[in-house]
């Protein structure tokens, strides 16, 4: 029994000193693959698990970090087919997605590749066409690669590609020079946005968002076009001064701020923001449950 129990620890030891360095960078994967943090980490579960009985016979034919992924997005693949309906996009903390020790450079792209417009974009995508465009544009893994991960044919993979380029391409806005969460413009905004709310300051929030602004409220789809149509929706929700607390957090690699309305935790407001103003506010109304996933309070003081 004890030599039995030595080798278990050492597999177990071996196990986790190989996989566990690439959990982060998973979960973020299968967050872009099904839109969802719930799932996402769902996934993530349960390709470790499949990783762990299969472990033994892993022979090195391809690296951990290949096969790891090659787990996962047939998991995320199965995920889809099994909920038969397209994924309500939530916001995911940058903090549980962020890789550890990560220079600026690797933090700024993993930012890109998790922004809201993007994640919503991948969803409208075929799950196969969406697993070939994350794989091969997002992680760079080789084409070959690929189509050993899902199965298939090299040619499959570069069809598949082309495909899933032309279609997000029409779905997803064109990019612009979106402000980093850390950078001055970004948190001078977010703050006029906090300080608008806070204050009901309706000429706070005018002065912080630009011309083309919009307000999407996720999952309704009522949405607000023009900094007049998206003052005229602030103005009926904004309340008196001390109805909304905001805490700010990051979300998608964006400015993000939690919001209560007497004292009760709402949810989250997700900011685009540029050198201009803000370009989009995306509300999501998912109370103590959502604002809990960022590690902040269901309730705060008046």
């Amino acid at each position: 029994m004890g030599g039995s129990a030595v080798v278990m620890t050492e597999a177990v030891d071996e196990f986790s000193v190989s996989t566990g360095p690439f959990r982060r960078e998973l979960l973020a994967h299968c967050y872009r693959m099904l839109g969802s943090v719930d799932e996402a980490e769902d996934v993530v579960q349960e390709t470790y698990l499949r990783a762990w009985k299969s472990f033994g016979g892993f022979e090195g034919r391809s690296s951990v970090r290949v096969w790891l992924y090659r787990i996962a997005t047939n998991v995320c693949l199965t995920a889809i087919r099994q909920r038969g309906r397209r994924a309500v996009v939530e916001p995911i903390p940058d903090e549980i997605v962020t890789p550890e020790a990560a220079d600026p450079a690797t933090v700024v792209a993993g930012r890109e590749s998790l922004r809201l417009a993007l994640i919503v974009g991948l969803q409208c995508l075929p799950p196969r066409q969406r697993a070939v465009l994350i794989l091969r544009e997002v992680l760079g893994f080789p084409a070959g690669e690929v189509a050993d991960m899902l199965d298939t044919t090299v040619a499959a993979v570069k069809s598949s590609l082309q495909r899933a380029r032309a279609r997000l391409e029409a779905t997803v806005p064109r990019p612009e020079a979106w402000c980093e969460p850390d950078d001055p413009r970004a948190r001078e905004l977010l703050d006029q946005y906090v300080a608008g709310f806070e204050r009901a300051d309706i000429a706070a929030l005018e002065r912080a968002l630009r011309t083309d602004a919009a307000i999407e409220l996720a999952g309704t789809g009522t949405w607000f076009s023009g900094r007049e149509a998206c003052l005229r929706f602030l103005t009926g929700v904004i309340g008196s001064p001390g109805d909304w607390r905001m805490i700010p957090t990051v979300a998608n690699g964006q400015p993000a701020a939690a919001a209560y309305r007497d004292g009760k935790a709402f949810g989250l407001g997700v900011l685009t923001v540029s050198g201009a103003g803000i370009a989009r506010i995306l509300v999501f109304d998912g109370g103590a449950d959502l604002v809990g996933r960022f590690g902040l309070p269901p309730t705060v003081d008046g």
